[in-house]
């Protein structure tokens, strides 16, 4: 059982497995499809428009992505694409839907042994199939005590999730690799947060800077280190 009254939230992707990554490799596959008819720099244009357009009514991840996939590459064939060449498209999200859980350096053994101490939560945006079945085949869902799927990682999301579980969020802290999603909102609540660059970070997510909070925000490379950040931020608590 934990010892302290302390809460640390994770985020999912990118933080705790790859995922990113998938996209990316999905990008070079469309951007190489759609080839003749436009260059790349147009079609990452193109396709991200399309996303943002498309995001309050699809939300996050895989399925929303390849739906708008398929409606930018009509848009940029004027309507030539084969229904090989979708049904080609369709089997890219099948195969990033299908692809196993990749846990990041020193995971496992980080959440486990922050979890004998502290209250864990995990708290990820998405398609609530998909990410239920990559925390289910994580091997490391046991260690949370609560998972919160969430359609987006806001002010009013984080503040619901606190009275949800009688969170004090001056006693909580963020870890996570988006600075817009998982950090900048905990510390406008009262909260603490350490970010975890990941070597590729989505559009929608990019940051300008990083925000001030003295005492409140840590950065760190690799989550081997967190166990210490953790250790000072509860001294700074008690």
């Amino acid at each position: 059982m934990p010892t302290s009254d302390l809460t640390i939230g994770f985020d999912a992707d990118d933080t705790l497995w790859h995922n990113e990554v998938l996209f990316e490799h999905t990008h070079e596959r469309y951007r190489a499809l759609l080839a003749r008819y436009h260059d790349a720099a147009t079609v990452d244009r193109t396709l991200f428009a399309t996303e943002m357009r498309n995001l309050p009514l699809y939300g996050y991840g895989v399925k929303g992505f390849m739906l708008s996939a398929v409606e930018t590459a009509i848009e940029l064939t004027a309507g030539k694409i084969s229904a090989e060449e979708i049904q080609h498209l369709m089997g890219l999200g099948r195969e990033m839907l299908a692809h196993p859980v990749e846990l990041l350096d020193a995971v496992p053994e980080t959440v486990a042994a922050l979890a004998g101490s502290y209250r864990l939560l995990l708290i990820t945006k998405g398609d609530l199939h998909h990410q239920e079945r990559k925390v289910a085949r994580s091997g490391i869902a046991a260690h949370f005590r609560h998972i919160e799927i969430v359609s987006e990682k806001d002010e009013g999301t984080y503040t619901a999730v606190f009275r949800r579980h009688g969170i004090d969020p001056r006693r909580f802290l963020m870890v996570g690799n988006s600075l817009k999603s998982d950090i900048l909102p905990v510390l406008a609540l009262g909260g603490a947060g350490v970010y975890v660059p990941y070597h590729i970070t989505w559009a929608a997510e990019h940051v300008e800077k990083m925000p001030e909070a003295s005492g409140r925000l840590f950065q760190i490379k690799t989550l081997r280190e967190l166990p210490e950040i953790v250790r000072a931020w509860s001294a700074g608590q008690a």
